[in-house]
Parts: C-alpha cells; structure tokens; sequence
C-alpha cells in the first residue's frame, strides 16, 4: 500500500524541521553567535510565511506521532 500525499507531505515537512534544528543545535554547539535557522535564512523576508511553515512542521511531527502509534 503507497503512501498518501498527506504522508509524504508530512514526511518532508518532518525533515526540513530536523535538518533546521540539526542546523541550530549545530550553531549553538560551535558557538556561533548567531543562529542558523534554515526556515527564517529561506522565508525572514516573509515572517508570516515562516510562521506557517513552523506550524505545519509542528502540526507534521504531531501526525507523524500519532501514525507511530497506530
């Protein structure tokens, strides 16, 4: 049985949301002053659409945990 689109989605979402926080523990590690946040270095133009996109990764890691438990 294939994946649906919202799992894929949801799967992509999940790994863009690792890597940046993968990205910033990195940062934070080095000590780098400043943080390298992918999400905001990509959409900081767009502080709404950054918004989004954190909800969504959020929203994808919550679904991601219910379909472990399923």
């Amino acid at each position: 049985m294939g994946r649906s689109a919202l799992e894929w989605i949801a799967s992509i979402l999940v790994v863009i949301g690792a890597l940046n926080w993968g990205l910033v523990g990195l940062a934070s590690f080095s000590g780098v002053n400043y943080s390298w946040d992918l999400v905001a270095l990509l959409l900081g133009s767009i502080p709404m659409l950054a918004s989004i996109v954190y909800i969504l990764v959020a929203l994808s890691g919550l679904w991601m945990l219910i379909q472990l438990f399923k």
